[in-house]
Protein backbone atom coordinates (compact mmCIF):
# COMPACT_ATOMS: atom_id res chain seq x y z
CA UNK A 1 0.00 0.00 0.00
CA UNK A 2 1.60 3.48 -0.81
CA UNK A 3 1.31 6.06 1.45
CA UNK A 4 -1.01 8.50 0.82
CA UNK A 5 -1.63 11.32 3.20
CA UNK A 6 -4.83 11.14 4.92
CA UNK A 7 -6.30 14.80 3.74
CA UNK A 8 -5.60 13.75 0.23
CA UNK A 9 -7.10 10.29 0.54
CA UNK A 10 -10.14 12.22 1.12
CA UNK A 11 -9.89 14.92 -1.05
CA UNK A 12 -9.73 12.41 -3.90
CA UNK A 13 -12.50 10.98 -2.64
CA UNK A 14 -14.45 14.23 -2.58
CA UNK A 15 -13.49 15.10 -5.60
CA UNK A 16 -14.99 12.05 -7.28
CA UNK A 17 -18.50 13.25 -6.18
CA UNK A 18 -19.53 10.07 -5.21
CA UNK A 19 -20.26 11.04 -1.68
CA UNK A 20 -19.77 14.72 0.19
CA UNK A 21 -17.15 15.36 2.42
CA UNK A 22 -19.88 15.35 5.61
CA UNK A 23 -21.25 11.69 4.79
CA UNK A 24 -17.70 10.68 4.25
CA UNK A 25 -16.35 11.52 7.85
CA UNK A 26 -19.41 9.74 9.42
CA UNK A 27 -18.90 6.84 7.13
CA UNK A 28 -15.15 6.39 8.46
CA UNK A 29 -16.46 7.11 11.85
CA UNK A 30 -19.11 4.39 11.03
CA UNK A 31 -16.15 1.89 9.72
CA UNK A 32 -14.67 2.55 12.64
CA UNK A 33 -17.12 1.37 14.87
CA UNK A 34 -17.97 -1.41 13.39
CA UNK A 35 -14.62 -3.15 13.38
CA UNK A 36 -14.51 -2.21 16.80
CA UNK A 37 -12.07 -0.01 16.63
CA UNK A 38 -9.03 -2.25 15.34
CA UNK A 39 -8.33 0.00 11.89
CA UNK A 40 -6.90 3.74 11.87
CA UNK A 41 -8.95 6.42 10.53
CA UNK A 42 -6.80 6.36 6.80
CA UNK A 43 -7.71 2.41 6.74
CA UNK A 44 -11.21 2.96 7.36
CA UNK A 45 -10.86 5.11 4.42
CA UNK A 46 -9.15 3.20 2.23
CA UNK A 47 -11.95 0.45 2.68
CA UNK A 48 -14.57 2.97 2.02
CA UNK A 49 -13.04 3.91 -1.48
CA UNK A 50 -12.41 0.50 -2.33
CA UNK A 51 -16.26 0.02 -1.82
CA UNK A 52 -17.27 2.99 -3.77
CA UNK A 53 -15.25 1.84 -6.57
CA UNK A 54 -12.63 4.67 -6.85
CA UNK A 55 -9.35 4.52 -7.63
CA UNK A 56 -6.57 6.15 -5.61
CA UNK A 57 -3.48 5.35 -7.73
CA UNK A 58 -2.97 5.01 -11.41
CA UNK A 59 -2.31 1.98 -12.51
CA UNK A 60 0.55 3.24 -14.78
CA UNK A 61 3.61 5.28 -12.84
CA UNK A 62 4.88 6.92 -16.21
CA UNK A 63 4.58 10.80 -16.68
CA UNK A 64 3.45 11.45 -12.99
CA UNK A 65 2.29 15.15 -11.70
CA UNK A 66 4.77 15.63 -8.77
CA UNK A 67 2.11 15.58 -6.67
CA UNK A 68 0.98 11.92 -8.01
CA UNK A 69 3.93 10.35 -6.05
CA UNK A 70 4.00 8.76 -3.34
CA UNK A 71 5.47 6.42 -0.78
CA UNK A 72 6.68 3.02 -1.66
CA UNK A 73 6.09 3.82 -5.71
CA UNK A 74 8.60 2.22 -8.02
CA UNK A 75 9.39 2.32 -11.99
CA UNK A 76 8.18 6.34 -11.64
CA UNK A 77 8.83 8.90 -14.48
CA UNK A 78 8.22 12.20 -14.37
CA UNK A 79 9.40 15.55 -15.35
CA UNK A 80 9.50 18.89 -14.10
CA UNK A 81 11.87 22.14 -13.53
CA UNK A 82 15.16 22.53 -11.14
CA UNK A 83 14.19 24.58 -8.69
CA UNK A 84 17.23 23.85 -7.10
CA UNK A 85 20.71 22.13 -7.24
CA UNK A 86 22.49 20.62 -4.20
CA UNK A 87 26.41 20.29 -4.19
CA UNK A 88 27.31 16.62 -3.52
CA UNK A 89 28.63 14.93 -0.16
CA UNK A 90 30.88 11.97 0.85
CA UNK A 91 29.64 9.93 3.87
CA UNK A 92 30.81 6.92 5.70
CA UNK A 93 29.53 3.71 6.59
CA UNK A 94 31.24 1.39 8.13
CA UNK A 95 34.50 0.96 6.58
CA UNK A 96 32.72 1.74 2.88
CA UNK A 97 32.46 5.02 1.22
CA UNK A 98 29.84 6.76 -0.87
CA UNK A 99 28.23 10.03 -2.28
CA UNK A 100 25.21 11.63 -2.83
CA UNK A 101 23.89 14.31 -4.05
CA UNK A 102 20.40 15.68 -4.94
CA UNK A 103 17.83 18.10 -6.19
CA UNK A 104 14.56 19.73 -5.96
CA UNK A 105 12.17 19.18 -8.94
CA UNK A 106 9.09 21.22 -9.60
CA UNK A 107 5.96 21.17 -11.53
CA UNK A 108 2.56 22.78 -11.53
CA UNK A 109 1.32 20.85 -8.12
CA UNK A 110 4.20 20.48 -6.42
CA UNK A 111 8.11 19.97 -5.28
CA UNK A 112 9.75 16.78 -4.57
CA UNK A 113 13.87 16.13 -3.89
CA UNK A 114 15.55 13.61 -6.11
CA UNK A 115 18.38 12.37 -4.88
CA UNK A 116 21.13 10.43 -6.78
CA UNK A 117 23.44 7.74 -5.32
CA UNK A 118 27.24 6.54 -5.61
CA UNK A 119 27.89 6.38 -9.64
CA UNK A 120 24.26 8.16 -10.74
CA UNK A 121 26.07 11.53 -8.75
CA UNK A 122 28.10 11.70 -12.02
CA UNK A 123 24.79 12.63 -13.44
CA UNK A 124 24.30 15.84 -11.51
CA UNK A 125 27.10 17.72 -13.63
CA UNK A 126 24.68 17.48 -16.73
CA UNK A 127 22.34 19.29 -14.92
CA UNK A 128 21.94 23.36 -13.84
CA UNK A 129 18.85 25.05 -12.29
CA UNK A 130 16.28 26.01 -14.47
CA UNK A 131 16.64 22.69 -16.37
CA UNK A 132 13.62 20.62 -17.58
CA UNK A 133 14.22 17.15 -16.29
CA UNK A 134 12.75 13.85 -17.44
CA UNK A 135 13.46 11.38 -14.90
CA UNK A 136 12.33 8.01 -15.63
CA UNK A 137 12.32 4.36 -13.36
CA UNK A 138 12.68 6.09 -9.78
CA UNK A 139 11.82 4.93 -6.46
CA UNK A 140 9.75 7.31 -4.24
CA UNK A 141 10.72 7.04 -0.34
CA UNK A 142 9.56 8.47 2.86
CA UNK A 143 12.10 10.66 4.66
CA UNK A 144 11.35 13.22 7.67
CA UNK A 145 7.24 12.61 6.54
CA UNK A 146 8.34 13.68 3.18
CA UNK A 147 8.69 12.42 -0.65
CA UNK A 148 11.86 11.70 -2.27
CA UNK A 149 12.37 10.30 -5.45
CA UNK A 150 15.72 8.24 -5.57
CA UNK A 151 17.41 6.92 -8.73
CA UNK A 152 18.26 2.80 -8.86
CA UNK A 153 20.83 1.06 -11.04
CA UNK A 154 17.48 1.29 -13.81
CA UNK A 155 17.06 5.05 -13.70
CA UNK A 156 17.98 7.21 -15.91
CA UNK A 157 17.48 11.35 -17.08
CA UNK A 158 17.17 13.23 -19.85
CA UNK A 159 18.09 17.13 -19.59
CA UNK A 160 16.03 20.16 -21.59
CA UNK A 161 14.21 17.38 -24.21
CA UNK A 162 12.89 19.32 -27.21
CA UNK A 163 9.47 20.52 -27.69
CA UNK A 164 9.12 20.14 -23.61
CA UNK A 165 8.25 23.12 -21.31
CA UNK A 166 7.42 23.75 -17.53
CA UNK A 167 5.78 26.61 -17.25
CA UNK A 168 4.53 26.92 -14.05
CA UNK A 169 6.53 25.39 -11.09
CA UNK A 170 6.47 26.19 -7.24
CA UNK A 171 9.76 28.34 -6.17
CA UNK A 172 10.53 26.31 -3.01
CA UNK A 173 10.61 23.28 -1.02
CA UNK A 174 8.88 22.94 2.25
CA UNK A 175 11.04 24.44 4.81
CA UNK A 176 9.74 24.61 7.87
CA UNK A 177 10.82 27.85 10.07
CA UNK A 178 12.03 26.94 13.55
CA UNK A 179 13.76 28.48 16.60
CA UNK A 180 17.95 27.16 16.97
CA UNK A 181 16.91 25.60 20.28
CA UNK A 182 14.34 24.02 18.61
CA UNK A 183 16.62 22.11 16.30
CA UNK A 184 17.20 18.45 16.52
CA UNK A 185 19.56 15.59 15.22
CA UNK A 186 17.82 14.59 11.16
CA UNK A 187 15.70 17.62 10.77
CA UNK A 188 15.35 18.08 7.47
CA UNK A 189 14.31 21.09 5.71
CA UNK A 190 14.20 23.15 8.35
CA UNK A 191 14.63 26.94 8.22
CA UNK A 192 16.00 29.49 10.60
CA UNK A 193 16.87 33.34 10.87
CA UNK A 194 19.80 34.24 12.37
CA UNK A 195 22.51 36.83 12.75
CA UNK A 196 26.12 35.94 12.21
CA UNK A 197 28.52 36.16 15.18
CA UNK A 198 31.92 34.33 13.94
CA UNK A 199 32.94 33.61 10.84
CA UNK A 200 36.03 31.13 9.97
CA UNK A 201 38.37 31.06 7.32
CA UNK A 202 37.46 28.71 4.16
CA UNK A 203 38.96 25.18 3.76
CA UNK A 204 40.16 24.27 0.50
CA UNK A 205 40.72 20.80 -0.21
CA UNK A 206 41.87 18.70 -3.70
CA UNK A 207 38.78 16.98 -5.57
CA UNK A 208 38.97 15.27 -8.81
CA UNK A 209 38.95 17.76 -11.86
CA UNK A 210 36.10 16.09 -14.00
CA UNK A 211 33.68 14.14 -11.09
CA UNK A 212 34.24 16.72 -8.10
CA UNK A 213 34.80 13.80 -5.80
CA UNK A 214 37.16 14.98 -3.20
CA UNK A 215 40.91 12.92 -3.76
CA UNK A 216 41.71 10.56 -0.67
CA UNK A 217 44.87 10.82 1.09
CA UNK A 218 47.25 8.52 -0.38
CA UNK A 219 44.99 8.82 -4.00
CA UNK A 220 47.22 10.21 -6.83
CA UNK A 221 45.74 12.68 -9.35
CA UNK A 222 47.99 14.37 -11.73
CA UNK A 223 46.42 18.01 -11.72
CA UNK A 224 43.41 18.46 -9.53
CA UNK A 225 40.90 20.95 -8.88
CA UNK A 226 39.85 22.63 -5.72
CA UNK A 227 36.76 22.86 -4.17
CA UNK A 228 36.00 24.39 -0.45
CA UNK A 229 33.84 24.38 2.58
CA UNK A 230 33.00 27.70 4.80
CA UNK A 231 31.98 27.36 8.31
CA UNK A 232 30.02 30.17 10.32
CA UNK A 233 28.01 30.20 13.36
CA UNK A 234 24.76 32.09 13.30
CA UNK A 235 22.51 33.18 16.04
CA UNK A 236 18.69 33.79 16.59
CA UNK A 237 18.66 34.83 20.62
CA UNK A 238 17.79 31.52 20.92
CA UNK A 239 20.92 29.96 20.83
CA UNK A 240 23.51 29.62 18.00
CA UNK A 241 24.57 26.86 15.54
CA UNK A 242 27.83 26.10 13.14
CA UNK A 243 26.60 26.87 9.74
CA UNK A 244 28.55 24.67 7.14
CA UNK A 245 28.44 26.03 3.86
CA UNK A 246 29.53 24.07 0.80
CA UNK A 247 30.88 25.47 -2.74
CA UNK A 248 27.71 26.82 -4.14
CA UNK A 249 26.65 27.80 -0.88
CA UNK A 250 29.73 29.63 0.04
CA UNK A 251 29.25 31.12 -3.36
CA UNK A 252 26.06 32.46 -2.52
CA UNK A 253 26.93 33.63 1.33
CA UNK A 254 29.69 35.84 0.04
CA UNK A 255 28.14 36.98 -3.22
CA UNK A 256 31.45 36.06 -5.28
CA UNK A 257 32.26 33.22 -8.11
CA UNK A 258 34.14 30.07 -7.34
CA UNK A 259 36.86 32.25 -9.56
CA UNK A 260 37.07 34.49 -6.67
CA UNK A 261 36.93 32.40 -3.71
CA UNK A 262 39.88 30.09 -5.25
CA UNK A 263 42.12 33.18 -5.29
CA UNK A 264 42.30 33.46 -1.64
CA UNK A 265 43.25 29.90 -1.20
CA UNK A 266 46.55 31.52 -1.95
CA UNK A 267 45.92 34.71 -0.52
CA UNK A 268 44.03 34.52 2.40
CA UNK A 269 44.21 38.11 3.56
CA UNK A 270 41.41 38.40 0.35
CA UNK A 271 39.19 36.95 2.64
CA UNK A 272 39.33 39.73 6.03
CA UNK A 273 37.23 42.50 4.46
CA UNK A 274 34.26 39.84 3.50
CA UNK A 275 34.45 38.35 7.07
CA UNK A 276 33.91 41.65 8.92
CA UNK A 277 31.43 42.04 6.08
CA UNK A 278 29.56 39.09 7.49
CA UNK A 279 29.84 39.75 11.23
CA UNK A 280 26.09 41.22 12.06
CA UNK A 281 24.66 40.30 8.54
CA UNK A 282 21.19 39.08 8.81
CA UNK A 283 20.42 35.87 6.70
CA UNK A 284 17.30 33.30 5.79
CA UNK A 285 19.51 29.55 5.90
CA UNK A 286 17.72 26.72 4.99
CA UNK A 287 18.91 23.00 4.76
CA UNK A 288 19.37 19.85 7.40
CA UNK A 289 20.44 19.46 10.98
CA UNK A 290 22.98 16.94 11.62
CA UNK A 291 24.83 15.29 14.82
CA UNK A 292 28.85 16.18 14.74
CA UNK A 293 29.92 13.23 16.81
CA UNK A 294 33.35 13.66 16.93
CA UNK A 295 32.22 17.46 18.89
CA UNK A 296 29.54 16.18 20.11
CA UNK A 297 27.44 19.27 18.27
CA UNK A 298 25.16 19.96 16.07
CA UNK A 299 25.68 21.29 12.98
CA UNK A 300 23.39 22.87 10.01
CA UNK A 301 24.57 21.92 6.82
CA UNK A 302 23.04 24.60 4.43
CA UNK A 303 21.28 23.73 1.17
CA UNK A 304 19.65 27.47 0.54
CA UNK A 305 20.72 31.12 2.02
CA UNK A 306 19.18 34.41 1.25
CA UNK A 307 19.38 38.05 2.79
CA UNK A 308 16.97 38.21 5.53
CA UNK A 309 14.16 40.37 4.34
CA UNK A 310 12.51 42.96 6.87
CA UNK A 311 9.76 43.34 4.88
CA UNK A 312 9.09 39.80 4.30
CA UNK A 313 9.47 38.75 7.96
CA UNK A 314 7.04 41.57 8.74
CA UNK A 315 4.34 40.00 6.35
CA UNK A 316 4.94 36.93 7.96
CA UNK A 317 4.56 37.73 11.10
CA UNK A 318 1.67 39.41 10.57
CA UNK A 319 0.85 35.95 8.42
CA UNK A 320 0.58 34.36 11.79
CA UNK A 321 -1.48 36.58 14.05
Amino acid sequence: MYKIPLSELKEKIIVSGKISASDLEKRIKEKINDLSGLISEEGAVHIISNELGIVLVQETHNNLKIKEMYAGMRSVSTVGKVIRKFDVREFSKGESTGRVGSLVLGDETGTIRVVFWNDQVSLLSQVKEDDVLIVKEGYVKENNNGRELHLGERSSMEVNPQGISISVAQKSASFKRKKIEELQPGDDNAEILGTVIQVYDPRFFEVHPETGRKIQPGEAIATPAYSYVLNVVVDDGTGNIRCVFWKNQTNKLLGKSGEEILKMKESPGLFEDLKTDLLGEQFKLMGRVQKNEMFDRLEFNIQIVEKASAAEELARLQKLR
